[in-house]
């Protein structure tokens, strides 16, 4: 049986063919399910004529918009496996993973063909070259001109589970970014999972800050408004907006970073707006606060709802919490060290916590599995999780593990199990403090000082001790933009903090840093790898 999802909007141009599929919030242009479906039938004809091969595969560069939308249909329709790296990954890792995944087709804005010649060697392996917007001819004809004549149905590529569909990349917030292989098979698993679970399809509005997103609700039969703001920049978004597209359109469910909600609850509660027809608000990409679920709360109505999806690029969604669990049992716990709770297992998902080891796990022993309350490496299988990286072996063999019935995927991220059956994040596997005699944490231990009202965010990191190489956990503080204490009396503060839980006891080394560096995706995880060595230079001579 074919599992393709390109296969789903045809259907819903034939079950809903006059309705608004979409909607560009920065233009105002908006398109009928059944005008989705021929544009992205024919794109799919411009792309078959000019060489395009159910599985040769293509780099997608197109802004947000309807075409992005409708060119990722196509060549689903097609079978081509689309490419999608995000821009703002900064341009030599974007330029080592287009060479890894070796596209055949390119498909983008003139800018971004500029970018192409100016650094040719990565796209040797292009053999066809498409042009998205007007370039005066200077980069082939504008294929989005191109597909306005209707040139008939494209019957969708018969694509199995285990064929490839896209290569996504991660945001490379532990190291470089990673080509994650997506199978058809997992798309039609998160579509499910999307439609059963938080209740998405035909009568609901969507306004997606990442844009993939849009994909899943037109092809679930909801509507898809995609809002006028820059996606490799979240936090950047403009409130005004943001919001001004979703009381137009009657949004009534979205999807976005902490760093997004955070921007728009603060604008919201300055104003005593209330978002009266957003209903469901999903957060995702970081661990999100009580208190930022507390803030959301108070500008949407009394019915709606707000979900933490707990996951990442290789398997999502696998693990979900409802925000009013969280504000009235699991945050108290949180503040005092406990983890953050990101819920229970989704339908069909299996979690389990593993002995922490930095080494492949080559076969999996069950009896290993830790207790409830026992902190260890989280481990997941099911069917939304992806099965490889490409051309990646050694991280292949560090993130899979194979039994019996398949494999299971290594999170990189640790936590434990509550007797309740819920997962509780405690941080990145590869940022624990690993000392002599004590592992320390990140977000158990980062979330004693967060209390502290003049403190935005924490970071622990480790640094080396020259002499014996062993390792200090250091706390570095990013005081709030409008702190009214000096940086001497915050770190005071911090250390009766850190003295007063046993968790933080032992750290004796503070430092305060104006803004962390944080990934592009969803500006809000922390890169510590760089603030480790920046807290090294800062304490040489000192330790």
């Amino acid at each position: 049986m074919s599992v393709n999802i390109a296969a789903t909007l045809a259907e819903r141009a034939h079950l809903q063919g006059k309705e608004i599929g979409l909607v560009e919030a920065a233009t105002g242009k908006s398109l009928t399910f059944a005008e989705l479906n021929r544009r992205a039938d024919s794109f799919a004809h411009i792309l078959s004529r000019k060489g395009i091969r159910a599985g040769e595969r293509v780099m997608l560069m197109v802004r947000p918009s309807a075409d992005f939308i409708c060119m990722t249909f196509a060549l689903f329709k097609i079978g081509a496996p689309v490419i999608l790296i995000d821009p703002g990954m900064g341009y030599r890792n974007l330029l080592r993973c287009i060479e890894g995944v070796r596209p055949k087709g390119f498909i983008g804005i003139p800018k971004a063909h500029v970018f192409r010649l100016l650094f040719r060697r990565p796209f040797q392996s292009v053999e066809h070259r498409f042009c998205c917007g007007p370039s005066l001819g200077f980069f082939g004809p504008d294929i989005s001109r191109q597909a306005n004549q209707d040139a008939g149905p494209f019957s969708a590529y018969d694509a199995q589970g285990d064929e490839l569909a896209a290569i996504i990349f991660t945001t490379g917030s532990t190291g470089p970014p990673k080509g994650v292989r997506y199978e058809h098979g997992v798309f039609h698993a998160q579509l499910r999972l999307i439609r059963d679970y938080y209740g998405i399809g035909p009568g609901q509005t969507d306004q997606p800050a990442f844009p993939l997103f849009a994909l899943f609700s037109t092809a679930l039969g909801a509507k898809a408004v995609i809002p006028d703001m820059d996606p490799t920049r979240p936090a950047k978004v403009d409130p005004k907006r943001f919001i001004a597209s979703m009381q137009k359109y009657g949004v009534t469910y979205s999807f976005g970073s902490p760093a997004i909600w955070n921007v728009i609850a603060g604008y919201g509660e300055s104003r005593g707006l209330t978002l009266e027809t957003l209903n469901k608000v999903l957060m995702a990409g970081a661990p999100v606060s009580g208190e930022l679920i507390y803030r959301m709360q108070n500008i949407l109505g009394p019915d709606a709802q707000i979900h933490t999806p707990y996951g990442a690029t290789e398997s999502l969604p696998i693990v979900s919490i409802e925000g009013r669990e969280i504000v009235e049992q699991t945050w108290p716990l949180t503040k005092i060290g406990k983890g953050t709770c990101v819920g229970r297992p989704l339908p069909g998902i299996e979690i389990a916590i593993l002995p922490i080891s930095d080494q492949p796990v080559d076969h999996l022993d069950r009896t290993s599995f830790l207790k409830s309350g026992e902190i260890g490496e989280i481990i997941v299988r099911g069917d939304v999780v992806t099965r490889s990286y490409e051309n990646n072996p050694v991280e292949n063999r560090l993130a899979k593990i194979q039994d019996a019935a398949g494999f299971w995927h290594r999170m990189g991220d640790v936590g434990y199990l509550d007797r309740e059956g819920r997962l509780w994040f405690c941080g990145r596997r590869a940022h624990r403090v690993v000392t002599e005699g004590k592992t320390f944490y990140t977000i158990p231990c980062e979330a004693v000082y967060n209390v502290h009202p003049q403190i935005y965010r924490t970071a622990l990191v480790a640094v080396a001790v020259p002499e014996n190489e062993e390792n200090i956990p250091v706390i570095i503080l990013e005081p709030e933009k409008d702190a009214t204490i000096s940086a001497d009396q915050l770190i005071a503060e911090a250390r009766r903090l850190g003295a007063e839980n046993l968790l933080t006891r032992d750290i004796r080394y503070y430092l305060i840093h104006p803004d962390f560096p944080v990934d592009i995706r969803h500006n809000a995880k922390i890169f510590r790898e760089k603030l480790s060595i920046w807290a090294s230079g800062e304490l040489e001579g000192k330790l």
